[in-house]
């Protein structure tokens, strides 16, 4: 691994992405939970609460797509060997005939899919949820083949299990951290108390069923990186990388047990305002650790495995 100019805007623009593609899969859930509580209506007291899941929703969509773009660009400068500025020249050769840029179009595809179903602020019907879906599946596994385990060749179990494991982690970081950036502080009055219970209820559920999709299809990606090794963790930068995103999701863990066994029962008993902004704080430190654990995964899939190093 060489730590320059380039690898840097990588890693930048990769951990933009997930961050990105992460947000938006999480304000699309949060749209569709809305849409159920009929917070599109101009007379809901959620209203406020809907119409920014849909701004975010729609600008995450879009910034994915300008952080696909940039990394394919940054590719092309990394296997052309010119400089950054003038990667454009090699830009169609190297989208269309290797794999990895193919893997980057493919994810740029599935962004701008993702941006159609939520380009609009009106109420999310059956086939736009179902083209927003589409859209996630086809990014992440457009993101899947352009990482680690497109090693183990095209359309192999390693790139199923990382395509899973992208899902997994965007809904749980999504939710996380456009409930906690955006649509939780909308819904923290009094009149749309009730709505704030339901979604973070709805949220609470969701992430579990994530938590526990993302833990299996990591300590998998973690195994084969390692190569069965455990000397790798400590020997090598991938290693160290891993062992710090490790801890830093076992902190999320705990804030989000917190969340799920001790403040949200609390508010589901009072409704009342100390304790709804106790949930809301909770999770806006979880998405600040979540955000961290993104920009650690860059790193990771940016570095030599372990068991090459």
């Amino acid at each position: 691994m060489s730590i320059d100019s380039l690898w840097l805007l990588q890693v930048f623009f990769a951990a933009l992405a997930d961050l990105a593609f992460a947000s938006a899969l999480g304000a699309l859930l949060l749209r569709v939970w809305l849409g159920r509580e009929r917070a599109f209506a101009s007379m809901s007291p959620a209203r406020g609460g809907y119409r920014r899941a849909s701004r975010t929703s729609s600008v995450s969509a879009l910034v994915f797509i300008a952080c696909i773009f940039a990394s394919l660009w940054l590719q092309s400068a990394a296997m052309s060997g010119s400089p950054i500025l003038d990667a454009g020249a090699s830009l169609w050769l190297v989208a269309t005939a290797t794999h990895a840029g193919v893997g980057w179009a493919v994810a740029c595809a599935g962004g701008v899919l993702l941006a159609l179903a939520s380009g609009t602020s009106g109420a999310l019907g059956a086939g736009r949820v179902a083209a927003a879906v589409l859209g996630a599946i086809v990014a992440a596994a457009g993101k899947a083949a352009v990482g680690h385990a497109a090693d183990a060749g095209a359309f192999s179990i390693a790139e199923g299990v990382q395509t899973l494991h992208l899902l997994a982690t965007g809904v749980w970081g999504g939710v996380v951290i456009a409930g906690a950036a955006a649509v939780l502080p909308a819904l923290d009055t009094s009149v749309a108390r009730a709505s704030l219970v339901r979604i973070v209820s709805r949220m609470s559920h969701a992430a579990a069923i994530a938590v526990a999709l993302a833990i299996a299809t990591g300590v998998f990606n973690a195994w084969r990186g390692t190569g069965g090794s455990a000397d790798v963790l400590t020997g090598s930068g991938w290693g160290r990388a891993l062992l710090l995103k490790s801890a830093l999701i076992a902190c999320a863990l705990m804030l989000g047990a917190l969340s799920r066994w001790s403040a949200l029962p609390r508010l589901q008993r009072t409704a009342s305002t100390t304790d709804a902004h106790t949930v809301i704080n909770v999770m806006r430190v979880e998405a600040v650790l979540m955000v961290m654990v993104f920009v650690t995964a860059s790193v990771l899939s940016h570095s030599v495995p372990g068991f090459a190093s």
